[in-house]
C-alpha cells in the first residue's frame, strides 16, 4: 500500500533569499500582501489628472485677468481708434503722457495716500490684533474677528454715504462737535484717509492675528527667566520675528488702498487727485480727441505697481511662515 507524498510548505521570500527559516504561508496573508502592493500605474494616472481640478481656476484667471491685462498692454502702446491716422499704430506717447502733468500728480497722490493709510493701519491694527490673540474670552475673539471680516469688505458708495452722513459738512457728528470751526473737512486728503482706515484697520487685524498666535509662549517665558521686561521681549524677540508679517501686511494694505475707487469717487470726486479717478474720467470720455488709449496706459501703470506689491508680499509671507510654523 502506497502513501501520498507529503506536501512541502511554500517558502517565504525571506527564506528564498537566504535570510530566514522557511515557514508556511497562509492564503489570507498572501492575499493581504498582494492587496498592499502599490500600483505605480494607478498613481501615475491619478497624478496626471490632478491638474484638472485646478482647470476652472486657471480658466477664470486667464479670462478675468490675463486677457484684460494683455489688451491693456497692447492698447497702451498703440494709438486710439479715434486718432487722425485711424489708430492701431505703435506709439509710446500714451505711456509717456501717463507719467507727466496731472497724471503724474494723480499717481503720486495715490501712492502717498496708500503709504500713509497703510502705515497708520499697521500701527493701530497691531495692538488690536494682540488684544484679540491674547484674550481669554472666546466670544470676544469671535465677535472681533467676525466684525473685522465684515468691515474689511465694506466699501464703495455705502461707506461713502455713511461718512458723509456722520462726518460730512452737514453730518450729525460734525454739527454736534462743531468740527467745521476747527477746519475739518471730509472732502480732503485727510478726510479720505480717515475713511480708508475704516476698512484697512480691520484688514490688518485679520492679516496679523495668525502671526501673533504663532508666537510661542516658550519664547516669552525664556525671556522672562533671563530678566527681560515686556518691552525688551517685544523689541528683541517678538518684533524681529513678526517683521516679515508686518511688512507683508503693510504691502497688502498698500495694495488695497491703491486700488480703491468707488469710495473716493462717490465722496471726493476729482477734488483729491488719484490715479483711479483719472482712469475713471478717461473711460467715461473725459479725454482729448485721439487720446482714448491714455486710460489704458494709466491702467498699465497701476498693474506695474500691483505687480511690484505682490513681488514684495509673497517672499515676506514665505519667510514669516517659516518662522511661525
Amino acid at each position: 500500500m502506497t502513501t501520498a507524498p507529503t506536501p512541502v510548505p511554500a517558502s517565504t521570500p525571506a527564506a528564498q533569499s537566504g535570510g530566514g527559516a522557511p515557514g508556511p504561508v497562509s492564503p489570507a496573508s498572501a492575499s493581504a500582501r498582494t492587496a498592499k502592493a502599490p500600483r505605480p500605474g494607478r498613481r501615475r494616472s491619478g497624478g496626471s489628472r490632478a491638474w484638472l481640478a485646478a482647470l476652472p481656476l486657471l480658466l477664470f484667471f486667464v479670462i478675468g485677468f490675463g486677457l484684460p491685462a494683455v489688451a491693456i498692454a497692447i492698447g497702451a502702446f498703440t494709438t486710439s481708434t479715434d486718432a487722425p491716422d485711424g489708430g492701431g499704430t505703435f506709439t509710446t506717447d500714451n505711456l509717456t503722457g501717463s507719467l507727466q502733468g496731472a497724471y503724474a500728480t494723480a499717481l503720486w497722490g495715490s501712492v502717498k495716500l496708500s503709504l500713509l493709510t497703510a502705515l497708520i493701519a499697521v500701527i493701530v491694527g497691531l495692538p488690536l490684533a494682540q488684544a484679540v490673540a491674547t484674550s481669554r474670552f472666546r466670544m470676544f475673539r469671535e465677535a472681533v474677528m467676525s466684525a473685522s471680516g465684515v468691515l474689511a469688505n465694506f466699501g464703495g458708495v455705502p461707506l461713502a454715504f455713511m461718512f458723509v452722513a456722520t462726518l460730512g459738512n452737514a453730518g450729525e457728528v460734525t454739527k454736534q462737535l462743531g468740527l467745521t470751526k476747527h477746519g475739518w473737512s471730509l472732502y480732503t486728503f485727510s478726510g479720505l484717509s480717515v475713511v480708508y482706515l475704516y476698512f484697512l484697520v480691520p484688514l490688518m487685524v485679520i492679516t496679523i492675528t495668525p502671526a501673533l498666535e504663532g508666537l510661542k509662549t516658550q519664547w516669552r517665558e525664556a525671556a522672562s527667566n533671563n530678566g527681560a521686561t515686556a518691552l525688551q521681549y517685544w523689541r528683541h524677540v517678538a518684533l524681529p520675528v513678526l517683521l516679515p508679517s508686518l511688512l507683508g501686511g503693510f504691502v497688502l494694505l498698500f495694495g488695497a488702498s491703491f486700488a480703491a475707487y468707488a469710495t473716493a469717487e462717490a465722496m471726493v470726486g476729482s477734488s483729491v487727485p488719484l490715479i483711479s479717478m483719472q482712469i475713471g474720467d478717461a473711460l467715461s470720455g473725459n479725454v482729448l480727441v485721439g487720446q482714448g488709449n491714455l486710460a489704458l496706459a494709466l491702467g498699465l501703470d497701476m498693474i506695474v505697481v500691483a505687480c511690484l506689491v505682490m513681488a514684495l508680499y509673497l517672499p515676506l509671507q514665505r519667510r514669516s511662515a517659516k518662522w511661525l510654523a
